[in-house]
């Protein structure tokens, strides 16, 4: 066994990594490279130190009401979105009729691309607002509950489908045990279900607090930025900054570092304070 798996290791292995190597880890490099330098090509980069982390939040002043409304908009989506994922899972995990059909219907927004999501989103909520005077790009309310409204159609049928996973995991003699002794439903949901499905809450939080934050795509289609950048989230305003600016290309490479950062450090401090639970339970 040992000889054919050094036999085989490079044929699998190798390509694996060659993409991975010159698809993330050499672009990565180059690009905290470049966050420190002036450039408009990579072959004419000056070095300039921190200046450009420093331009980025003191020349720029939508690097912060961008990252705030990020902040504020990942919240708001990754409550909602697991609330109502695992309220469905816990529906769609009982022996009701039609079940399979409604996993499917649930799971079918998140196969659309978020190009297409911001523009059918777009199209739904000013039919509804233009019969009031009113546009999604009027108000940054609208903008932000609409993307809200996105995210969670987008997301709940995939993480539900996790959850799902989770709670059918859980061994049918605890839950018959739980009966037995007279727990109610909610005791059962919060000492036996949410504790059993610890590591699918895990997932479900990792892939909603990252896809959160580096939401692009939904929100260029949605409202571009639209009023006055009052609806930009972080990754448009990256977009707008390198492409949009001229001599700001080393900024914009800044704040994507920056970024990178701060959702580094949310993500794996969630991955440590979930996974410490699973461990209790």
């Amino acid at each position: 066994m040992n000889h054919s798996v050094k036999r085989w290791f490079p044929v699998f292995v190798i390509p694996t990594l060659a993409a991975f190597l010159i698809a993330f880890v050499i672009p990565f490099v180059m690009g905290l490279i470049l966050s420190f330098t002036e450039f408009t090509t990579v072959s004419n980069a000056q070095f300039v130190g921190f200046e450009n982390y420093i331009r980025a939040f003191s020349d720029d002043n939508t690097f912060l009401p961008a990252l705030w409304f990020t902040v504020k908009f990942a919240v708001m989506s990754v409550i909602t979105v697991n609330i109502i994922a695992f309220s469905l899972a816990l529906m769609l995990t009982r022996t009701l009729p039609l079940t399979k059909l409604f996993r499917t219907v649930f799971f079918m927004p998140n196969l659309i691309g978020g190009i297409v999501l911001g523009y059918i989103w777009q199209v739904i909520i000013n039919g509804v607002l233009y019969n009031f005077g009113y546009s999604i790009t009027s108000n940054p309310i609208f903008g932000y509950w609409g993307l809200v409204v996105l995210m969670n159609w987008q997301m709940i049928g995939y993480m539900m489908i996790i959850y799902i996973a989770g709670i059918q995991n859980i061994p049918t003699d605890i839950m018959e045990a739980a009966k037995v002794d007279g727990a109610s439903s909610f005791t059962t949901l919060w000492r036996i279900t949410i504790p059993s499905v610890m590591p699918s809450i895990t997932i479900c939080l990792f892939l909603t607090i990252t896809n959160s934050f580096k939401l692009f795509d939904p929100n260029l289609a949605l409202t571009a930025g639209a009023p006055a950048n009052r609806t930009q989230m972080v990754a448009l305003d990256i977009y707008n900054t390198f492409y949009s600016r001229t001599g700001y290309e080393g900024v914009g490479q800044a704040k994507a570092v920056i970024f990178f950062i701060i959702v580094a450090v949310i993500a794996l401090a969630q991955l440590s304070f979930t996974r410490g639970k699973e461990v209790e339970n």
